[in-house]
This record gives structure tokens, sequence and C-alpha cells, in this order.
């Protein structure tokens, strides 16, 4: 179970709603809606439900982009809140993930990696936390997922998986193109003659897959994170 430590401005509603921001984002993978938080944390006004996350907001714990649906994201800020009941991991950084660049994937052994590598995550925040050592993170590079709030220097944590099987649509996995020698990060879709590769950017086109192309998926976003040198003062 994870809890949300009382700290200075935030109310017992406060906690209340971060609360749910967290469990329901790291067992989703995607932020809730504004009824499905006013339900949690028993709001019936959609309104009073924006302005506590205004106010979370302005305090640093989340980001909001009014343009997009369930466009909310939590911020680095929320672990100086977050009551951690297990030990902190660190989750090996593999390399970057970007379009028409190729991304070493690692074995299940992540060893050779070093500390310097990696970025620490709070096992009670994870889903499924006994599969917590399979994970890896990749820092994102470039804005194709900008309306997913994933943004140029964050860092997507990922889960493999062991077939595209696996993998459903909606998903925002990371998959490797081994005829194009290309790796990016995208929503997956699996279509009639294909796959469809795409992106939550108005501006770029999805990247459409004959289904006689290989395709490999290497696995699908369980967090984002932001680092903290990538936020404005």
């Amino acid at each position: 179970m994870m809890m949300v430590r009382k700290s200075k401005g935030l109310s017992e509603r406060h906690v209340r709603v971060l609360e749910f921001l967290v469990s329901y984002q790291y067992e989703n993978s995607r932020p809730p809606s504004i009824r499905e938080i006013g339900d949690a944390a028993k709001i019936s006004s959609t309104s009073v439900v924006n302005y506590y996350l205004e106010q979370l907001d302005k305090m640093g714990y989340i980001e909001r982009d009014g343009r997009v649906s369930r466009g909310l994201r939590l911020t680095d800020k929320v672990n100086e809140v977050v009551q951690v009941i297990t030990d902190l991991i660190r989750v090996p950084v593999a390399g970057r993930i970007v379009a028409s660049a190729p991304v070493p994937v690692p074995a299940s052994d992540f060893n050779y990696y070093d500390a310097d590598s990696s970025v620490e995550i709070a096992t009670s925040l994870l889903p499924a936390p006994e599969k917590n050592k399979q994970l890896y993170a990749l820092e994102v590079e470039g804005d194709s997922m900008i309306d997913a709030m994933v943004n140029d220097g964050d860092y997507v944590i990922m889960k493999p998986v062991g077939s595209n099987a696996e993998v459903r649509n909606g998903d925002m996995v990371a998959v490797w193109l081994p005829s194009r020698d290309e790796t990016t990060l995208k929503y997956f879709y699996k279509e009639e003659n294909g796959f469809r590769l795409q992106p939550a950017n108005p501006t770029m086109d999805p990247i459409m897959i004959d289904k006689r192309e290989s395709l490999e998926i290497k696995g699908k976003v369980v967090m984002v994170i932001r680092r903290v040198d990538t936020v404005a003062a």
C-alpha cells in the first residue's frame, strides 16, 4: 500500500487526491479522468476537483496540459511526500529512445551497469513489485510523445515483454524495426494490414508498418519520470 506523508500546504483532501493520482498512474500507466478522481476523493463537483488539481500544480506535485484529455503527470516532487514502504531500487538506464536511431536493449542481467547509469524508484509505487528486477529505463530524446506528457529529457521506465502478443492496442511501447535499423517510442495499434505506431504529437504522422515487415516490441512503459534538472525554475 502507498501512503502520502503530510507536508506543508497539503490538506487532507490534497493528500487524498494525490494518493489516488499516484496509485492510479502506476497501476494503469495513464492518468485518471476528472470524474475518477472525484469518485475516489469523494468530491461530487468536477470544478472542485479541478480546484485541487490546480493547487497541486501550483505546489509542483503535478503538471497539467489542458489541451490533452487526461493531460496530467506527476513530478519528481511527489517523492518528497510519498511514504516509501519498501526500499528504493535502482533501475538501469539502457540508453536513449529516439526516432530513427538504434537503442541498446538490455539483457535480463543488469550487473554491467554502474550506479551512475540508473534512476531510483520507490518499489511501493510500482505495479507488480515482484518483477522490479526486469525493469530498465530509457532517456527520451525528442517530442513525438509530448501530448502524452512525455517530454524531451524524461525517463520512461520499461517492462520487457516476451512477445508482441503481450501488447494491447493503445500501449506505449519501445519498438525495434530491424529492417530499418530504427527504434521508436510510440502508441501501438494492430491493424488489418499491419501495425500503426502512433505519436502523441499532432504535427507528426503515424508510422505504418506492413505485416510482412519485421517488428519487435522491446518493452511497455510503466512509468514516466521527469528529471529534476529539466524543470524550469
